[in-house]
């Protein structure tokens, strides 16, 4: 199977200089606005059945990277959602675990101990996250410890003031050095903030990129600005990985993150993928929830398709 190494290596000739990189990506079809919002609202209308949602709800919490990326961190709270990821639902052992639990890099040696023989992945945060402004050496040392700490995943965040700048080649040097350092240790999960990127071109432009960098995954936000992940900007970043595969045979996948909060906005990202991209993508290896308080709603209605009877408040455990 090709591998975002190949990958990379096919798109040698237009990542040689600055000049050839931005003939490429603004050679890239325009995005119809219009078009894409009207698309994406289409599809979330769509309904499924009862038995449909069960499984539906039983995916999404299989994809969720239980994150916790605050200042006030403590080994405590990060042992208490590690607990959550792999038992989201003590009471029922049946409920899949998440994907993974996404922690700062100070915190990933406490979540590994927490999941060891889980299966549930550790994800850092690394490279300067949010803002992304750091030397590079100090992005790669941030890489390093997180990765010598145990992490599974990688989620790096670009630097949108060279992206904005047309700094592009500088954008993809910085993607690459840090898939390198990943290397076969950690799968590398690229962050855009899409919502500071101004326009739907950019997004195209910037999930090209990052995919031509080495990405294995392409991600919306850091969940830190107003505006985060939303069904056009992922139906968007969907289209460029079956566009990308199309082309070169790689798979990439996706994670939306930041004010996916319900069962309803879930199962409408995951009607995007089906209908975009397909089965393919539908599994925790190519699609992702970047989230914390999503969970909690659907173990709720969970309960709910179980019992037909909504918990109570003290059903489930308060983020």
């Amino acid at each position: 199977m090709p591998t975002t190494a190949s990958a990379a290596s096919a798109f040698a000739d237009v990542t040689t200089s600055e000049s050839a990189l931005r003939r490429f990506l603004h050679g890239l079809p325009g995005v119809d606005a219009v078009g894409l919002e009207a698309r994406a609202a289409s599809l979330g209308t769509r309904s499924i059945k009862t038995t449909a949602k069960a499984y539906a709800i039983d995916l999404a919490i299989s994809m969720i990277d239980l994150t916790t990326l605050e200042g006030a961190d403590t080994p405590g709270k990060v042992r208490a959602l590690a607990a959550k990821a792999v038992h989201p639902d003590p009471t029922d052992r049946t409920t899949p675990t998440t994907a993974a639990v996404c922690v700062y890099p100070d915190m990933v040696a406490t979540a590994k101990a927490a999941l060891a023989g889980s299966g549930v992945k550790v994800a850092s945060v690394a490279t300067a996250f949010p803002a992304g402004r750091a030397a590079l050496p100090v992005k790669l040392a941030d890489t390093r410890d997180a990765i010598a700490a145990g992490a599974d995943e990688i989620d790096m965040v670009i630097d949108r003031g060279a992206f904005l700048a047309g700094r592009y080649l500088e954008v993809f040097e910085q993607i690459s050095a840090v898939k390198a350092e990943c290397g076969d240790r950690a799968r590398l999960k690229v962050i855009f903030e899409t919502g500071e990127l101004s326009t739907y071109d950019n997004i195209r432009r910037a999930s090209w990129l990052g995919m031509m960098a080495g990405a294995d995954f392409i991600k919306t936000s850091t969940g830190k600005v107003a505006v985060n992940a939303t069904p056009a900007n992922t139906l968007l970043m969907l289209e460029a990985v079956r566009d990308f595969r199309a082309q070169t045979g790689v798979q990439i996948g996706v994670k939306p993150a930041g004010g996916i909060r319900n069962t309803k906005d879930a199962v409408k990202f995951l009607v995007l993928v089906n209908e975009t991209v397909g089965e393919d993508w539908l599994d925790n290896h190519w699609f992702r929830f970047g989230a914390s308080s999503l969970l909690n709603d659907l173990l709720m209605q969970r309960q709910k398709l179980a019992t037909g009877r909504y918990s109570g408040p003290d059903y489930v455990t308060v983020d």
